[in-house]
């Protein structure tokens, strides 16, 4: 089936089709933003904590956006990482940045250190994770080459704050001091580095994700000593906490700042901002308020409507981009060519879903839609469980098949509350969900892909492990490793 996502009809949200746009311009849990231009194009990096992939995203408008590549596959920097430990850890807040004709990505994980990718192509190759330093309790890093070339690193700490700035080798692998710490502020973190006429720019959120704003510092030294001006804040909108993430200086000579907006179980949307310029300060919005429709950045052209991708049919040799795994995959254990047209999970034991092995996910799109898929239950095996599943939290919310001693059975879990379905006897189900966060997300299964029976109660969704709630396909064994779940498609229509 065709991906409907790309070059589609307008949203409530994001391009409106008339030459303005309305915030969010992604509504989707693309956190912790940070987008650089290159000529004519637009790459922005997000945290992903757990789920593997770190997606590389491409605009050419600052408006629609679709993934183009991921940094990584995997993280083999912990057993975390493998064991299904890892929930909230991994990669937290990721600068990018472009220089001497290569891109680099660094990020922190909490626990483990200071790490970083470049590529010559944004789509990728990206060269294997460099580890810069192993360090505990960084985060939010972002490089800095000067005009004459000297190489510095500014973040955070877990806590947020204080900024402490290093000395970076120019090849950005290596940091040659202990840093500078700069600046001290309420809940300082989100370093972005950059430099306009003279001046140097710290563009740092401050007060905390629901409630804080938008501090920028300016210094004639990167070592400061640094002014400050709180250059955007929610003031009388509804827009809470705008907080944390990139500004951008266009070929037009327009500049706009993307940040984030915590949504609930949605996860952390992303905002686009107009700057003005007033005496060498950034002020963001309508005066320093974040704005609801605005008009489009002037990229000196008109681009289609498109979004991130959603559905696959599991027909190529590699996963779309869309789909991340939760936690490193068992790469033995998956496969899209030993059944070709169909994503294959070779069950593994587990005791639940938050430990089912090769899970793969990918983010929500707005607050409503239907999500279908179809599964093949022919090669399952006794004790095994497959299905299409959200995850958010610690609460079990999905549907599919349990192949039990006396057959196969369909089951819901909503809410943490189980609902034994029927026996059934053929070898294929279908699998779907109708998604609306202002009021009911609901399970339901069908034998022929035509009637549909609703079975279970409320999806209880929610944000947790800083992420928000995403749909997935996941198989598992309570029994021992045994059994095969083959999806053929899946299907995401969102609104």
């Amino acid at each position: 089936m065709a991906d409907k996502t790309l070059y589609a009809k307008p949203r409530p949200w994001g391009d409106l089709g008339n030459g303005y746009y309305r915030n969010p311009v992604l509504n989707a849990d693309y956190s912790d933003p940070d987008v650089i231009r290159v000529g004519s194009d637009f790459y922005m990096v997000c945290s992903d904590f757990h789920y593997m992939g770190m997606q590389v995203l491409h605009s050419k408008d600052l408006v629609n956006w679709s993934i183009i590549g991921q940094i990584y596959r995997r993280l083999d920097i912990d057993p975390r990482y493998h064991n299904m430990e890892g929930y909230g850890k991994g990669s937290w807040a990721p600068s990018i940045r472009y220089y001497d004709g290569k891109f680099y990505v660094y990020f922190c994980t909490p626990d483990e250190g200071l790490y970083m990718s470049t590529a010559t192509d944004p789509a990728g190759p990206w060269s294997p994770l460099h580890e810069v330093k192993r360090v505990s309790g960084w985060e939010d890093p972002c490089p800095f080459w000067d005009d004459d070339g000297n190489a510095y690193l500014g973040h955070s700490t877990v806590g947020a704050g204080p900024i402490i700035i290093h000395k970076m080798s120019p090849d950005g692998k290596t940091l040659l001091d202990d840093g500078v710490l700069v600046y001290v502020g309420k809940i300082a973190e989100g370093t972005k580095i950059y430099k306009r006429n003279g001046y140097y720019y710290l563009v740092i959120p401050e007060g905390g994700v629901e409630t804080g704003w938008q501090t920028v510092l300016r210094s004639r030294s990167i070592y400061g000593p640094y002014e400050k001006r709180i250059v955007l804040k929610q003031g009388s909108t509804n827009i809470n906490g705008p907080h944390q993430g990139a500004l951008v200086e266009l070929e037009s000579g327009e500049t706009w700042f993307i940040h984030f907006q915590s949504a609930g179980i949605l996860g952390r949307v992303c905002h686009l901002q107009p700057v003005k310029w007033i005496d060498d300060w950034p002020i963001m919005g309508a005066e320093g308020e974040p704005v609801t429709i605005f008009q489009k950045p002037n990229v000196g052209g008109e681009y289609p409507i498109s979004f991130p991708q959603t559905s696959d049919d599991f027909d190529k040799p590699e996963l779309g981009l869309q789909w991340q795994f939760n936690h490193n995959p068992v790469d033995e254990n998956w496969s899209l060519t030993e059944r070709p047209g169909y994503f294959r999970i070779k069950a593994m034991y587990a005791d639940d879903i938050l430990r089912a092995r090769n899970t793969i996910t990918q983010k929500l799109m707005g607050e409503k839609g239907v999500i279908t898929t179809e599964l093949s239950i022919e090669y399952m095996a006794e004790g095994q469980k497959a299905g299409l599943a959200y995850l958010g939290g610690t609460q079990q919310n999905w549907i599919g098949v349990e192949r039990r001693e006396d057959g196969y059975f369909i089951k819901a879990v909503t809410g943490g509350t189980t609902y034994h379905g029927p026996r059934i006897a053929g070898n294929t189900v279908w699998l779907k969900s109708t998604l609306d966060l202002s009021s009911s997300t609901r399970f339901a299964f069908s034998l022929d892909g035509q009637h549909f029976m609703e079975l279970g109660g409320d999806c209880k969704l929610a944000w947790g492990f800083w992420k928000g709630a995403r749909i997935g396909l996941f198989s598992y064994n309570s029994i021992r490793d045994d059994g095969c779940a083959d999806f053929n498609w899946f299907r995401y229509e969102f609104e």
